[in-house]
């Protein structure tokens, strides 16, 4: 059933982009995104890699998702923006797995994190929430309820 949902969500995705992405994020918002990640990682509180963060998007923990778009196999990431919008937690793709590991603090790609506390970074995750909304507006996709 779930593999079922994915594959409808799909149906929806951007040419060239992986089959999960259902949304183009321009790069000057991508890297807002990883600045706040790198800026909440050192005065509030995140979590890196896929299996952490879907358990804070599950339990309604997370405030911002980030999705790396160079996810191999595309599979490993590609349940998270069906969960986030179903919890209505905003998400963000993010171009590159080796950018996200470095914002996330650690040395190795991540293909997803997430921002639980955003400490300093308040200001601009509510930035960048505020842009996705429009961005997804124009897509035809509902904004994120968060």
């Amino acid at each position: 059933m779930a593999s079922e949902r994915i594959r409808e969500y799909a149906q929806g995705a951007i040419p060239g982009k992986p089959f999960y992405v259902r949304f183009v994020v321009p790069p000057e918002l991508a890297e807002k995104a990883y600045e706040a990640l790198s800026i909440a990682r050192q005065t509030g509180k995140i979590r890196k890699g896929t299996n952490e963060t879907t358990k804070a998007v599950e339990r309604g923990q997370a405030k911002l998702v980030l999705i790396a778009e160079d996810v191999d196999p595309p599979e490993i990431v590609a349940h998270l923006p069906l969960l986030c919008e179903e919890k209505g937690i905003p998400y963000i793709y993010v171009p590159s797995k080796q950018r996200l590991g470095q914002a996330a603090g650690i040395e190795v790609a991540a293909a997803s994190a997430c921002i639980i506390e955003p400490g300093q970074a308040k200001d601009l995750i509510e930035e960048i929430i505020k842009q996705l909304n429009e961005i997804k507006v124009k897509a035809g996709l509902a904004p994120a309820k968060k």
